[in-house]
């Protein structure tokens, strides 16, 4: 593979030399110290000698100029797109004061070094940082930390809060943060805090760029969207004491206001001409009737039912004033604030586009590329994307292709459906813990536990999850199994590792046993936690034989793999030409119906999945590629000495950061 070179620039950069150059203006990173050095002297511009000139470069002016020397080196870009370069003639300066100046900088230099891994912490501060944002919801919080009076803070309101276009404030807090952050020297920081202080500081930059987006943003949707996914969230709302109980039952009835202000935001999207297609709105509508359908037998009644039952601190006559007072919040707040929404919606049909990507509008192209940051942790061009994305599905039909000429079976037993040698989940668990330490560290004595989603949540949830525990606690670390979902041996096999070992449950696990700070629980990355899940799943073929009946189980498992690996990127594909290049169903069809997927009815509804859910697919796929890559690079670096138990360790201590930060500090 060809070198990266990352190359970050900051929008606004002062020089006091006519002779500028790439390194003057731009932060540089690559594995190969030669390139950078070379880099750093190509001249970006002689400026005429006059006192002040101010002058805007595009960084695609940067990247031009070093393609002519490195045509083959990938360039990707961590900072401003635009950025302006302000001349000033250098003034003479006295020899006596630039003696004081160098003597100052070296005493503060020597007094500062020591002092600076401790102020980090306390005051930048992380903790400061994290406080503020853990407390700006009772949701975020209570999923955050079960006690968090023990680390002194404050319960806020038990509201849902409101959602509103204005985040002046928000990005006034986020600058502040980074001008904060920006004082902190990373040579003078342990390794650990220099993670920390490069993932904030891409984080505040990437959420400052979303300023003129706002109104892309969308909080509903059928799949991923706040109403369907709040009655869950609430539905597993653990109760550790009475005042979580209390939280609870205030949080249902701020739900109205909540959603009030979701349909403002929604109405000034419709005047902008962004709300949703019909086609959404339909599904949308159509999920928040279902879940009011039938109030006396709402599913959230009988959730509630069940774990007052099992706080069990309660006596019998006070758990049934409890219940009845949830089912009339319920009754009198929740499904109003349902109905609400629908009405409201409903006045907002016809003013949206028919279902399409985001690049028909306004800045969605930037959004997109926002979204990629984000939420995908990924700051490489699109068309690198797009071009790595195809030689993987190159290489895994090759890969295919091979394994079902030697055995031709496999495709037929695998569509028959191949057996488990042991169906019970919790065992499947227990064995893939003591399989994985060939290839990954230990993950010591977890203790977790496997669920059965409740008969009156079946159709709402997934078919298997892992629950994140609060910080604080570390437990319990449940992973839940939705019955209702029929999987045959092989996709139960790769669920599990997927959601438990050497997946979700097991990342989290190690990565909590590094004690890391806790803003790092906080502000995390989905392509990194995702990807990482989806990797292990491509790891586990050889340990198939202790868990599928079959007379080649590692081969079966190889080419599950291999299917699953394909669909992946083939939906991948589609989501950067839905949402990037602007393909319509029809488009889209055309390049489905090349993989075989010609139903017109399973066109649509995939279609209409991506285009609800830009970015979605990458964190799983391109997250999983970003893994892969970084393995065969430190292979090729190492050589002989490349140890797989040593990387995935690397990996799990570094913890879910963007890729940029990730790749820095593996290399």
């Amino acid at each position: 593979m060809s070198e990266t070179l990352y190359i970050q620039i900051n929008r606004n950069i002062q020089v006091d030399k006519r002779e500028i150059t790439i390194g003057d203006v731009a932060a540089l990173l690559c594995k190969n110290a030669g390139i950078t050095a070379r880099v750093k002297t190509i001249k970006l511009i002689t400026l005429p000698d006059v006192p002040k000139r101010r002058v805007s470069f595009s960084v695609i002016t940067v990247m031009e100029k070093i393609e002519k020397i490195y045509p083959d080196l990938q360039l990707v870009s961590i900072g401003e797109s635009d950025f302006i370069v302000d001349y000033i003639r250098q003034k003479k300066k006295s020899r006596v004061w630039q003696g004081l100046m160098v003597a100052f900088v070296s005493v503060f230099t020597f007094v500062g070094s020591a002092y600076a891994i401790m102020a980090y912490n306390n005051d930048v501060s992380t903790n400061e940082i994290f406080e503020k944002e853990v407390s700006e919801s009772m949701l975020t919080l209570h999923y955050s930390l079960a006690n968090p009076e023990k680390k002194g803070i404050a319960r806020p309101a038990p509201s849902l809060g409101t959602v509103s276009s204005n985040m002046d404030d928000t990005y006034r807090l986020y600058t502040d943060y980074l001008e904060k952050l920006k004082t902190f020297s990373p040579d003078k920081l342990s390794r650990e805090n220099q993670i920390t202080l490069d993932m904030l500081l891409l984080y505040f930059h990437t959420q400052l760029s979303l300023k003129d987006h706002i109104l892309l943003e969308e909080m509903l949707s059928p799949s991923l969207g706040i109403q369907a996914q709040l009655p869950v969230l609430l539905a597993e709302y653990t109760f550790y004491e009475d005042q979580d109980i209390a939280d609870y039952l205030n949080l249902l009835s701020s739900i109205g206001p909540y959603f009030q202000s979701i349909l403002e935001f929604e109405e000034e999207k419709s005047r902008a001409g962004l709300f949703m297609s019909d086609t959404t709105l339909d599904r949308i509508l159509d999920q928040c009737r279902a879940f009011i359908q039938n109030p006396d037998s709402n599913y959230m009644l009988e959730v509630f039912s069940r774990k007052i039952k099992e706080y069990g601190k309660f006596s019998e006559a006070d758990e049934k004033k409890l219940i009845a007072r949830h089912e009339n919040i319920l009754k009198d707040r929740v499904i109003p604030a349902y109905q609400n929404l629908i009405n409201g919606l409903e006045s907002f049909r016809g003013t949206g586009r028919a279902s399409c990507g985001l690049v028909h509008f306004k800045g969605g192209r930037e959004y997109y590329e926002y979204l990629l940051k984000s939420s995908v942790g990924s700051y490489v061009p699109v068309s690198r994307i797009q071009k790595r994305l195809l030689t993987q599905l190159s290489h895994d039909l090759k890969l295919m292709r091979q394994l079902l000429m030697e055995q031709p079976s496999l495709a037929g037993r695998l569509q028959d459906g191949v057996s488990l040698l042991n169906t019970e989940p919790d065992k499947i668990l227990k064995t893939l813990s003591q399989c994985i330490q060939k290839d990954f560290p230990d993950p010591g004595n977890v203790s977790y536990e496997v669920r059965f989603v409740h008969p009156s949540m079946e159709k709402h949830l997934s078919p298997a999850f892992y629950l994140t525990p609060p910080l604080d606690t570390g437990n319990p670390n449940i992973i839940y199994i939705n019955q209702a979902d029929q999987r045959s041996g092989p996709e139960l096999f790769s669920t599990l590792a997927h959601e438990g070992f050497p997946g979700h449950l097991y990342q989290t696990v190690y990565f909590g046993s590094t004690e890391p700070s806790d803003i790092r629980y906080l502000i995390s990355c989905g392509g990194y936690v995702e990807g990482w899940a989806t990797y292990v799943e491509s790891c586990i073929s050889s340990y198939a034989g202790k868990f599928l009946e079959d007379i080649a189980p590692e081969d079966t498992a190889s080419l599950f793999w291999l299917n699953r690996s394909i669909n992946l990127c083939i939906y991948s594909l589609l989501d950067i030409g839905i949402h990037y290049q602007g393909w319509d169903q029809l488009r889209a069809g055309h390049f489905l119906k090349a993989f075989g997927i010609g139903d017109d009815a399973v066109i649509r509804s995939i279609y209409q999945y991506i285009v609800e859910t830009p970015a979605n697919y990458l964190k799983y796929y391109w997250g999983y590629l970003n893994f892969l890559d970084l393995r065969e690079s430190q292979k090729q670096k190492q050589g002989k000495d490349f140890d797989l138990k040593t990387f995935h360790r690397k990996i799990l201590q570094t913890g879910p950061v963007p890729f940029p930060v990730l790749e820095k500090y593996i290399n």
